[in-house]
């Protein structure tokens, strides 16, 4: 098994910073992997490095001498993509003055990698999928089939899966592409000491670049760091990390000064979301999971309420030990009114602290299989019991 000292040559030649487990997988996969022709689709969210592993991949390969071109499909017009990977002749559209070639043809030999692929017009998925399965295809414009040899690499930021599902992206395309899956883990599934060590390598670079002092962090700032969600990931971390050591005066951060640079840190008052399996209701956010934990909480009030209402103008009758029956008159009975102004005072805050104790409850204290329960980070998981005040 490939060791995380093994692949710190790698990490060095193309800047990779971090170790992560899934990162360290992701690049052994790679490394697996590029010696062969086979199909790789890379995944994983926006902003946290995709684009390094088809050059890996690539740099690797027997086709390392050969052209590799990377082509953002999301970038290009939907009119123009079709010339764009396969060409066109002179004259097939408007504006096509000469003959033209188009990726395909330029890399043969080599490798091309196919970022957001999932934004590929239809029409394109039916070309490229000739190209995966016979390595044929034809320009813009004529009826002459051509033959490339060309090694297809592909990542996107979005369920594939689900484009299928939803008739968005040709199912066997998609199975044609994931031949090798590589999935690319988030920032913020990362351990503290990959993020420090990113934001202490962007500042480097910077006060290097910029002929000044890096930036450091106050303690607060640091924990505010580990703990906020980014969403933008690595790059979003990078795009702050630079913002800050330009515009800050002070190399010494604060909390207050680090959360000016935070546009998403609201969101970070509810605990991540991780996606469930597919046989669970899946939530978009973390503000559904707690209104859905509402509802069910309203569903309860309203069965209380028809319980009042059954037995307001009569008496309760309470059993107790030894089964003895006592009538009781209602003196305290809460009113319908009462009742609903309970109801709406129920905050979200209230509903997931509620969330966390139970699950504590449930598994004995054990913060691990409560935060798994959950469906949060361990993390976040601690960061809520400080906060809530359940320790």
């Amino acid at each position: 098994m490939t060791t995380s000292k093994d692949l710190q040559p790698v990490k060095q030649r193309f800047g990779i910073i971090g170790n992560d487990a899934g990162l360290n997988r992701a690049i052994d996969v790679a490394l697996q992997v590029a010696p062969t022709d086979l199909s790789v689709l890379i995944t994983g969210e926006s902003g946290v490095g995709k684009e390094i592993f088809p050059q890996i991949i690539h740099q690797y390969s027997p086709r390392k001498h050969k052209q590799y071109i990377a082509v953002n499909c999301g970038a290009i017009p939907e009119g123009t993509i079709d010339s764009e990977l396969f060409g066109h002749e002179k004259g097939s559209f408007t504006g096509a003055l000469a003959d033209r070639k188009g990726y395909f043809e330029v890399a043969d030999g080599g490798t091309i990698f196919l970022d957001e692929v999932g934004e590929l017009p239809s029409s394109t998925q039916a070309r490229l999928l000739r190209v995966l399965e016979s390595g044929e295809f034809i320009k813009v414009g004529s009826s002459k089939v051509q033959k490339t040899d060309v090694r297809i690499t592909a990542a996107t930021n979005i369920n594939l899966a689900e484009a299928v599902q939803q008739r968005k992206f040709r199912e066997d395309l998609y199975y044609r592409l994931n031949t090798v899956p590589v999935q690319i883990p988030a920032l913020r599934e990362r351990p503290e000491e990959d993020i420090l060590l990113l934001f202490r390598r962007f500042a480097s670079d910077c006060a290097e670049k910029y002929q000044m002092p890096p930036v450091t962090l106050e303690e607060d700032a640091r924990q505010l760091l580990l703990t906020y969600r980014w969403p933008g990931n690595i790059r979003e971390l990078k795009n702050v990390t630079e913002r800050m050591s330009v515009i800050e005066r002070e190399r010494i951060i604060t909390a207050e000064e680090l959360r000016m640079y935070l546009p998403n840190l609201d969101m970070e008052k509810l605990p991540m979301l991780i996606t469930r399996d597919n046989s669970q209701k899946v939530f978009n956010n973390e503000r559904e999971i707690l209104y859905q934990v509402l509802f069910d909480m309203r569903k309860d009030v309203n069965d209380l309420k028809k319980l009042v209402h059954d037995i307001m103008s009569g008496t309760i009758q309470l059993s107790v030990e030894n089964s003895e029956h006592y009538t009781h008159p209602i003196h305290s009975v809460p009113s319908i009114q009462e009742i609903e102004a309970v109801e709406e005072s129920l905050a979200l805050d209230d509903a997931e602290k509620e969330m966390i104790r139970k699950a504590l409850e449930k598994h004995h204290g054990r913060r691990k299989n409560a935060a798994t329960d959950l469906k949060i980070s361990e993390r976040t998981l601690y960061r809520k019991i400080k906060e809530y005040g359940l320790e």
